[in-house]
C-alpha cells in the first residue's frame, strides 16, 4: 500500500467522520453521504485484485486501513469493510464468468454486496439453516428467512446460504443479484451501537436464479473460509476504537481539576494509560500476525484448496477473541476515568463502548470461538501452539 492512500484515509476519517458522534449515532432511513465520500477517495473495495480492476491491496493492508476508519467511526468502517466476506467466497470459488459480472462491477464502481447465512434459528448452529433451495430445470429457486444480513437493501448481489431440498446435508452458497424479484427487506435492525451500518432481516420468496450462480463447495465451508477475513478487520475495529478512547481520555485529563494538579498527574491514571497502551500494541501485533497468515495462503496459487482443507485460520479466531475482550476491558477502564459523565450521552466515550460491545458478539461470539479453538487447536496436539 502507498503512503498515499493511508494519508487519504486519514483526511476522509478528519473531513467526513471528524468529532460529530452524534450524528454517525443516528439511525438514519438510507445510506449515509459518507459511504459516496469515500468512493471519491479510490479506495473503495480496496482488496478486489487488481485482474478485476480492484487495488489488489492486502489483508495486512486492510487491517491499517480500517485502524484508521474505525478510529473515526466504527459502523462507518463495519460498512466499508464487510463486504469482503461476500466477495471472498466469489473470488475463491465462483467460475470466471461469475467474477467479471459481479466483482469487476463492484470494484469499478465502489458499490457493495451482503452475505446471507444467519437465521432466527441457525445464529451460531447454521447446520440449522431452514432457507431451502431447490432445482428447477436449470434454475434455482430460494425460499426462506434471513435473520442479520449487513449491507442488503444497497448490495449490489448476496450470497445465500441454503440448504438443498435434493440433500439435507448439502448447504450451497449461491449468488443472487439484490434485485431479483422476491428478495424483500423485513426490517432494518434498531442495533445499539455500529448505528451508521445498515444491519437487515430479509425474506426469499420464489428468488430464481440460474444454476451457474452457485458457488464451487460446500456453502458452510465457504462461509467459514470468508469470515477468516471479516473476522479479523471486525477484530481491527476495536484497536480503532481503543485508540480513539485513549485518546479521549488524554485530552480529559489534561484539564480535569484533581487534588492539587490535574488528572494527568494521578499516578494511578498513568498505570490505567499504561495498561492500555499495552493492549493497544499487542492488539495491533496480532491483526497484523493474523492478516499475515490470510494474505500468505491468498497469495498462492492454489488457495481455494488450501482454504477448504483448512477452513479457519486460527490466528484469525484468537485475534477476534482478544481484541474483542481488550478492546472492551479499554472501553470499560475509559469509561471510570470520565466519572459520571462516563455513563452520560454527554461524552463520546458511551457511544464508543456500545459500538466496541459488537466484537465479542458478530459472527461468532466469544463462547463459540473458544470452542472451535479447544476443537480445532487444543485437542488435536500437534496444532497446539
Amino acid at each position: 500500500m502507498k503512503a498515499e492512500d493511508l494519508k487519504a484515509v486519514r483526511r476522509f476519517v478528519r473531513d467526513e467522520l471528524g468529532t460529530d458522534e452524534a450524528r454517525l449515532d443516528e439511525l438514519t432511513d438510507k445510506p449515509l453521504e459518507v459511504y459516496e465520500k469515500f468512493r471519491e477517495t479510490g479506495l473503495a473495495n480496496w482488496w478486489l485484485p487488481e485482474e478485476l480492476g480492484g487495488r489488489g491491496l492486502t489483508l495486512e493492508d486492510s487491517v491499517e486501513i480500517v485502524n484508521e476508519l474505525s478510529y473515526g467511526d466504527a459502523g462507518v468502517a463495519f460498512t466499508l469493510f464487510i463486504s469482503i466476506l461476500g466477495t471472498t467466497m466469489v473470488q475463491l470459488y465462483g467460475s470466471d464468468e461469475l467474477k467479471q459480472r459481479y466483482l469487476a462491477p463492484m470494484a469499478a464502481g465502489g458499490t457493495f454486496c451482503a452475505s446471507l447465512g444467519s437465521e432466527r434459528t441457525a445464529g451460531s448452529e447454521l447446520g440449522k439453516i431452514e432457507t431451502m433451495v431447490a432445482k428447477d430445470g436449470g434454475d434455482l429457486v430460494l425460499n426462506g428467512e434471513k435473520f442479520f444480513s449487513t449491507n442488503t437493501d444497497f448490495a449490489d448481489f448476496l450470497v445465500v446460504i441454503a440448504r438443498s431440498a435434493d440433500d439435507p446435508e448439502d448447504y450451497p452458497a449461491i449468488v443472487v443479484p439484490r434485485g431479483t424479484p422476491g428478495v424483500e427487506i423485513v426490517k432494518r435492525w434498531d442495533v445499539i451501537g455500529l448505528r451508521a451500518s445498515h444491519t437487515y432481516q430479509v425474506s426469499l420468496k420464489d428468488v430464481r436464479v440460474p444454476a451457474a450462480n452457485q458457488l464451487a463447495g460446500s456453502g458452510l465451508r465457504l462461509l467459514e473460509i470468508g469470515l477468516n477475513a471479516s473476522r479479523i478487520l471486525i477484530a481491527t475495529t476495536a484497536l480503532g476504537i481503543a485508540r480513539r478512547i485513549r485518546d479521549h481520555c488524554m485530552n480529559y485529563a489534561k484539564t480535569k481539576p484533581f487534588r492539587d494538579g490535574t488528572l494527568l498527574e494521578s499516578p494511578v491514571f498513568a498505570q490505567r494509560l499504561g495498561q492500555m497502551e499495552m493492549q493497544i500494541d499487542v492488539m495491533k501485533s496480532h491483526l497484523l500476525r493474523s492478516a499475515r497468515d490470510f494474505d500468505k495462503i491468498m497469495a498462492d496459487p492454489d488457495a481455494p484448496a488450501l482454504f477448504n482443507r483448512q477452513g479457519t485460520v486460527k490466528s484469525a479466531l484468537t485475534a477476534k477473541m482478544f481484541c474483542g475482550q481488550a478492546g472492551w476491558d479499554v472501553a470499560s477502564v475509559g469509561s471510570e476515568m470520565f466519572g459520571g459523565l462516563g455513563y452520560t450521552n454527554d461524552m463520546p466515550i458511551g457511544k464508543l463502548m456500545r459500538d466496541i460491545r459488537y466484537v465479542s458478539i458478530v459472527e461468532g461470539g466469544d463462547d463459540v470461538l473458544r470452542e472451535l479453538v479447544f476443537g480445532r487447536y487444543v485437542v488435536p496436539v500437534p496444532r497446539r501452539t
